[in-house]
């Protein structure tokens, strides 16, 4: 049965009660708290869920994850990096990259970052836990992404592109930072094939468990502001 979070305490059920079909739901309700949200990213659950639903909680097995050495680079996307076209920044304009990736999509009706979700992680940037990456073409912002970084882990959680590989630049410029920085795992939640095209794979879900009990308390070399 799926369990109902109360507002009155941030505890989550164990990840091997999360459902098969749909594959990852853990459990609903609950709040957009801060302490909430962070205390469902230690648990290994992130929310997920359209206007109008209850907030729900998912932890699919497998988890989609890149590991930083991993990271595939295309020919033509090297020569683009190269190339310096965009400039690509960190936490300079953290809310207009969550906008952006809030913005209607071709391929989907509306949109799962409601204007709640961007107030909950607009807190979160503000207590240093969220994070933007953003792309830039001259000065005009044709890319970026966002997510929380806590200890040597990433967890991604959208992004979006309005010039050719703009999201894809800010992505690998990204993940060779938090390689620099000491970062062991990049949650991808999801699997994609923009994502699989860039090196990200499948692990089992007691697999991704183990990276956080493992790394969420261990320290790196971050620097954000760029």
């Amino acid at each position: 049965m799926l369990t109902w979070l109360q507002r009155n305490t941030l505890t989550f059920p164990p990840l091997e009660k999360a459902m098969r079909e749909p594959n990852g739901l853990l459990a609903a309700g609950g709040d957009l708290s801060a302490d909430r949200l962070i205390q469902a990213y230690r648990h290994g659950c992130f929310p997920w869920f359209s206007e109008g639903q209850p907030i729900l909680w998912w932890s699919p097995d497998p988890r989609t994850v890149l590991f930083p050495n991993e990271l595939h680079v295309s020919r033509s996307l090297g020569k683009l990096l190269r190339q310096q076209r965009y400039k690509v920044t960190f936490d300079q304009d953290f809310a207009t990259v969550i906008q952006a990736c809030a913005a209607p999509r071709n391929y989907a009706d509306g949109t799962w970052i409601t204007e709640a979700m961007q107030n909950a992680y607009l807190q979160l940037h503000q207590r240093g836990y969220a994070h933007s990456v953003e792309v830039w073409d001259q000065d005009e912002l044709v890319g970026g992404l966002y997510g929380l970084a806590m200890g040597q882990l990433f967890f991604g959680e959208s992004m979006f592109s309005r010039a050719d590989n703009a999201s894809k630049v800010g992505f690998v410029t990204l993940v060779r930072q938090l390689q620099a920085w000491g970062f062991v795992l990049i949650d991808c939640q999801m699997p994609t094939d923009h994502l699989h095209s860039l090196g990200a794979r499948a692990i089992p879900r007691n697999v991704f468990a183990g990276f956080l009990r493992d790394h969420l308390d261990q320290a790196s070399d971050a620097a954000w502001v760029s």
